[in-house]
């Protein structure tokens, strides 16, 4: 897994995240992004939006 500074965790596929209400989800990509932010709309996968806000100085 490789943290990023200011956006996903990257990890290298297939994965399968278990979601916190017990759902599996699996992705065979060859890298995977975890929104860290929550702010994805496709949320446990990143989506980029966290591009989108800027962060408080």
């Amino acid at each position: 897994m490789t943290l990023t500074a200011d956006g996903p965790a990257l990890i290298e596929g297939p994965v399968e995240v278990v979601t916190a209400d017990g759902r599996t989800i699996r992705s065979d990509r060859f890298v995977v992004a975890l929104c860290l932010c929550r702010r994805s709309k496709d949320y446990p996968f990143c989506d980029t939006s966290h591009r989108k806000h800027c962060r408080p100085s």
